[in-house]
């Protein structure tokens, strides 16, 4: 928990969250007291599937995996979450549990907050309920477009997809992505993500070695990937411009 000015100030400037960073200044403040900085880890679980959520994360330049499974333990990844949203959203639509496992990605640090905190809050409507709903949107919008792009598309162009979509949440060219990790993702075996990988460093779009991707040629990654990439990207930048350029910053 922050309890001084100087700490206080920090917040404000430090995070990249967009719900945070949209907030009035009165709600932020009343989220404040219970707001505290945790580091993540690569592959911390946040949530398992039918736990208890706690605490809710507003990510900084963290991201993490949303992760539908099986009762025999198959997994595929369903959506990605960054700064543009919030971990734990179950919690503020009515359930006290997770419906999917969530696996920290890139860690980056986050805020975290007690979930009846932000219940709280949330009851008083504003901007918070508003940016939450925006969000879901967006985060819907990524779940369907997944569906539509596991069932239409090559393994390459899916590989090609996500890089883009971490690198965005991410903000850097470098991800640590063991072929484990990539196989839950694209939901296919190691060694179809091991060719798929070998193919777009063939064609000099990334580097890949053992446990890390760098992605060399970003505008031509774009242009391999399938048609989801850019629909994805659209709904983000729209969020994200609402955000920085159709308010002011109270805080800055």
């Amino acid at each position: 928990m922050l309890d001084n000015s100087n700490s206080t100030a920090q917040l404000y400037f430090s995070t990249r969250n967009l719900i945070l960073n949209a907030l009035t200044e009165d709600e932020y403040a009343r989220l404040l007291p219970d707001l505290e900085p945790v580091k993540l880890t690569l592959g911390q679980v946040l949530y398992r599937a039918e736990e208890p959520i706690k605490h809710i994360y507003f990510l900084n330049n963290s991201m993490v995996s949303v992760v539908a499974m099986t009762s025999d333990g198959q997994c595929a990844e369903a959506g990605v979450i960054g700064y543009e949203g919030l971990v734990g959203m179950d919690a503020l639509m009515g359930s006290d549990s997770a419906l999917n496992e969530t696996i920290v990605q890139h860690p980056d640090g986050a805020l975290r907050i007690r979930v009846d905190a932000v219940r709280t809050e949330f009851k008083r409507g504003g901007v918070l309920l508003d940016r939450f709903l925006s969000f879901t949107r967006l985060l819907l919008i990524q779940i369907g477009q997944t569906a539509l792009c596991n069932r239409l598309h090559t393994v390459e162009e899916r590989l090609a997809k996500w890089l883009l979509l971490c690198r965005d949440r991410a903000g850097t060219n470098k991800l640590q992505l063991t072929q484990e990790f990539l196989s839950i993702m694209l939901g296919a075996n190691r060694p179809t993500v091991t060719v798929a990988a070998i193919t777009l460093q063939s064609a000099g779009y990334i580097k890949y070695t053992r446990g890390r991707i760098t992605i060399i040629d970003p505008e031509e990654l774009r242009y391999f990937s399938c048609d989801c990439y850019q629909t994805v990207k659209h709904e983000y930048d729209r969020i994200e411009n609402l955000q920085t350029g159709g308010s002011s910053d109270h805080r800055r």
